[in-house]
């Protein structure tokens, strides 16, 4: 059975904005004196932790974290791994459960350094429509985005068909950087599990889209969505993410497109 995020007295009772982190075999690389040092100077930030049945000491470096900071870390744990976009799921239900007014994603990683979260939720502030902020990893004079030339060429063709499929002109839908405000839609597009493994994001943005378009009067999906160009962003070593996984996201691509298409 899963283990519930840990709660403490001290934690406040609905945070202001709740991050999962999926953890898979995480143990060695996990940042953990960043997460610290982000928590100590952002108590509105509370991290929950999904360890997606590790098989190193990746849950009890999360149990530490927890133990030395309850207010800010909580660790949900499964003993069997379900894959990232299940792990993100799960941890985006309980995180929902705890009343935040925002939630988010971040790669455990911190490809994304967790220094940019503020920018994301300061932009929900200055834009009271949006429900969903999207990282977009572009390449611009005066940004730190660092990836590997395959990667990168690989990810624009990939991201070009995705952006046909949804029909929608969003530039990078596989960052692993994404904030989005609670509401009722965000909630509902999380409660049932993904049928991709693999391009769970493209999913969850043709859930919004469907879910917009069945709501007469409403306000177009594209005026809800909003991709902020990543400062920072680093290619970290250790990526789970194989070559043969590019071309299995077509295949994954073309069921969404036949499953949510207009």
């Amino acid at each position: 059975m899963p283990e519930r995020p840990g709660r403490d007295d001290a934690a406040p009772a609905a945070p202001e904005v709740v991050v999962v982190v999926p953890c898979y075999d995480e143990g060695p690389r996990l940042p953990v004196a960043a997460f610290r040092a982000f928590a100590e100077a952002h108590p509105g930030f509370v991290f929950l932790f999904v360890d997606d049945g590790s098989r190193d000491d990746t849950r009890a470096v999360l149990e530490s974290m927890r133990a030395a900071r309850p207010a800010a870390f909580r660790v949900l744990a499964f003993d069997r791994n379900s894959g990232k976009g299940e792990a993100v799921r799960r941890g985006m239900v309980a995180a929902a459960e705890t009343g935040a007014r925002f939630l988010a994603y971040w790669d455990a990683d911190l490809a994304t350094p967790l220094h940019v979260l503020p920018a994301f939720r300061a932009i929900f502030d200055e834009r009271p429509d949006l429900e969903i902020v999207l990282g977009s990893r572009v390449k611009l004079l005066g940004r730190d985005i660092d990836r590997r030339p395959l990667r990168h060429y690989l990810g624009r063709v990939f991201a070009t068909a995705a952006s046909a499929t949804l029909r929608l002109g969003v530039y990078d839908t596989q960052c692993g950087a994404k904030m989005f405000r609670a509401t009722d839609t965000v909630v509902a597009v999380f409660r049932e599990p993904f049928t991709s493994r693999w391009i769970f994001d493209v999913e969850l943005l043709a859930r919004v889209l469907r879910r917009r378009r069945d709501e007469p009067g409403g306000p177009p999906a594209e005026a809800c969505l909003y991709e902020l160009p990543l400062p920072v962003w680093k290619d970290v070593a250790g990526s789970k993410v194989r070559p043969l996984d590019f071309f299995v996201s077509f295949v994954e691509l073309l069921r969404i497109h036949r499953r949510y298409r207009p």
